[in-house]
Order: structure tokens, then sequence, then C-alpha cells
């Protein structure tokens, strides 16, 4: 989830005369909102390293999952990563085939997702549903599906991100695919109408642009109004809800064959689904958290949407993404 992504790319441990303090350095590659001021890498960060004693967690920020990906291609073998922490399910296949990653060695039964996960390389910290977020106070009655987004008022805009360049882009694309199959052209025709732009990322369509009213609609999450609820103690911002269900993200952390601290890299894989980092997610990462929180579990979750999750394989993705994307550019082109 992207939040309050602060300046500084990289945040480290404690350092002595320009070297870390610390005997054993965890370097994991992420994006760069999960390491913000206001994200849950700080919190993750200091619970850590008190739990491995003699460790310097250092996260290295990226824009996203797409350029961590690239960063591994790019790297191979020589990477300075010994975790990678922010690639979607979507991106799995892809980073699976560069043969640069090791079996997790976690039990993953503390997992609680919306579907089944038997992964032995992949390990999921977080998930949620792509949605369309509303402000109440432009919108009062929101589209309840695809069917009546594509038949509203010409002054109901959206705002939506580019798939080629944005995870959330990229999950529209995946979710409107789902829905329609092959009429998905002629869907996407029909949706530009109420497009008023397409922003490369998340952040300027959400803050820049729907934040201060430039429409009121925004594509983004079904937990993005956790947030305004639980920090800005306002319901004014609300997930609107579709008849046809709402496409799945799970978000997951991988280790690297050649990382220099494997024992180190896997400890922090177990620590992912234990409540000392949990915590962190549900309103660090505005996402939902991995295992059952229980009370710790923020009261505004309860009263968010709770949609159908829909589904491609990883496989699907990866073998028709760019077809999926070139449909999405004729039909823009229009």
């Amino acid at each position: 989830m992207k939040y309050l992504v602060a300046a500084g790319a990289v945040l480290s441990g404690l350092t002595v005369g320009g070297a870390t303090a610390a005997e054993r350095t965890l370097t994991v590659y992420t994006y760069d909102s999960f390491v913000s001021e206001w994200g849950p890498g700080p919190g993750i960060e200091e619970a850590f390293e008190a739990r491995c004693g003699d460790c310097d967690l250092r996260f290295v920020a990226l824009d996203g999952g797409v350029d961590i990906l690239q960063r591994l291609r790019l790297e191979g073998e020589g990477s300075g990563a010994d975790l990678v922490l922010g690639l979607d399910m979507h991106l799995m296949a892809e980073a699976r085939e560069l043969d640069l990653l090791a079996p997790h060695g976690v039990d993953p039964s503390a997992l609680e997702l919306p579907i089944a996960w038997d992964d032995d390389t992949f390990l999921p910290y977080d998930w949620g549903h792509f949605a369309f977020v509303y402000d109440s106070e432009q919108l009062e009655d929101p589209p309840g599906s695809f069917a009546e987004l594509l038949e509203a008022p010409d002054d109901v805009k959206i705002i939506l991100q580019d798939p080629r360049t944005s995870v959330t882009g990229q999950g529209l694309l995946l979710w409107m695919k789902h829905v329609y199959g092959d009429a998905a052209p002629e869907a996407w025709e029909r949706l530009n109408e109420r497009v008023l732009t397409v922003t490369n990322g998340w952040s300027q369509a959400y803050f820049s642009l729907f934040m201060n009213g430039e429409a009121p609609m925004v594509l983004s999450y079904a937990t993005s109004p956790a947030y305004h609820m639980a920090v800005e103690e306002t319901d004014r911002y609300q997930a609107a809800e579709f008849d046809e269900g709402h496409y799945l993200q799970v978000e997951t952390a991988a280790m690297l064959r050649s990382s220099d601290e494997p024992e180190l890299a896997r400890d922090f894989l177990a620590f992912m689904l234990t409540p000392d980092f949990q915590r962190h997610i549900p309103l660090g990462n505005v996402m939902n958290p991995a295992i059952d929180l229980g009370d710790e579990l923020p009261a505004v979750f309860e009263r968010l949407i709770d949609p159908e999750s829909l589904t491609f394989t990883p496989e699907e993705v990866r073998d028709n993404r760019r077809a999926w994307i070139r449909e999405w550019l004729n039909a823009a082109a229009r």
C-alpha cells in the first residue's frame, strides 16, 4: 500500500565510524512507502533488531514491485539483497524464472488469507482487494458494480493508474479481464468515458489528485478507508463494493539463494508471521495482516467491505499480461 512516502531511499541501523555496529547485516529490497516515516518499516526494523540482538536490518527502497523485479534481473547472482519484500502474487512466476530465490523453510500454517497458500518460495505478509474509493461528499450514491460504473453520468469521473508502471493499475487490468473476458476491449472503451486521467503511480493519483477533489473516485484498495477512519477520524472516504467481486492482491517476500546471511534471512521470514511484525501492517501499510491479529486488529477494519476474491494464477498473468495491456492501450487510443 502506498501511503505517505518519505524522502530518502534507505533506512539503516546505528553506525559507528561509517560502519555498522551490528555483527550481521540483513539487506532487504522493498518499496519506498514501506520504509517511509509513517510506513511499517521503522517499527518492524526496531522489533526485528531487538529480536535478533546482533543484527542490522537494512531496507533499500525502490519504486515498487516491478522495480524490485527489474533490480534482481540486472544484478543476478551478484545482488546485494538477502531478501526481497514487495513482490505481489502476479510477479511471482517471473521472479521464479530468474532462478535466484531459495525456499523459505517457514511453516505457513499461521497464514490467514482469502485463498489457500502452499508456495515454498514466496511467503505472504499482507493482502487486500483492489477497489474504487469514493469521496462521499462528492458522490452520495456510488456505483455498486462495473455495469453501473460504465453507465454512470458523465460527471462521475475516475482517476486510474497505468498498468505498465503501477501495481494498482495492473490490478484493474486483471480485474477487468476477469470480469469481462473477451469483451474486455469494449468494456475498456466504455470505462474510458469516465476517466479523468491516468497517472504513473498510486501516490500521484490518490494524494495529489483525488484528495484534492479533482474527481470523486480513484482506483485504490478496499482497505484505504481504514487509514482515513482511524488516523484522520473521518468516514468521508469509502470503497464501493462491486457485485462482480474484487481482484485480490497478496504481497510476498522471498530470500535470495546468494544471501550471505541465509539463517538470518529465514529468521526474518519466520518473524513476518508473528504479531511483532504483523501489528505494523494494518495502519502502517494499510492492508490486511497475513495472520489473525485478534484484538490487535484496529476496529475500523471491521467496517470495511468484504468482497468476493477474484484471481488469476501467476502463470496466467505472466503469459497474458502483454496482450492484455495491448487491449487496454488500443481501447485508450480510440
